[in-house]
């Protein structure tokens, strides 16, 4: 992630290769310009018990690959696989935008901003499954 500005609230944690950073008492700006860093925000963490649904589930995969917690070749196949199958579910509107953005940097290797285009998709699938929720339980 060469070229990339990170701006760091007071006592935010982010993760640069592996190695926990937590910022001090004030803002600051962190340039990166090592390329093909491994970078995540804490705060943009997921944890493994929330991955419980198919958009959040290929999110951790992503965050997973940017944390250098897998194998970047199998983690990029499996990410790829896992976009392809939410393809089949998201086929129109703002949803279908946002993943075609998201495999957009998958297939370029961006895998931070992959994982905050499927971050903006986490809602839209959260109102999928609350009108799913709401069909079944009149039907009954």
């Amino acid at each position: 992630m060469t070229g990339l500005v990170l701006k760091l609230r007071p006592a935010e944690r982010v993760l640069i290769n592996g190695v926990v950073i937590e910022n001090g008492d004030r803002r600051s700006r962190l340039s990166i310009l090592t390329p093909d860093a491994s970078i995540l925000r804490l705060r943009d963490a997921i944890h493994p018990t929330q991955a419980t649904t198919p958009v959040t589930r290929v999110c951790y995969l992503a965050q997973l690959i940017l944390a250098g917690e897998v194998d970047k070749v199998t983690g990029y196949a499996q990410l790829t696989s896992g976009l392809a199958q939410l393809r089949h579910v998201f086929t129109e509107g703002p949803a279908h935008c946002l993943l075609v953005e998201a495999t957009a940097h998958a297939d370029a290797r961006m895998i931070y901003q992959c994982m905050r285009s499927l971050r903006a998709l986490r809602p839209i699938e959260a109102d999928l499954f609350a009108e799913a929720d709401t069909a079944r339980l009149a039907g009954e």
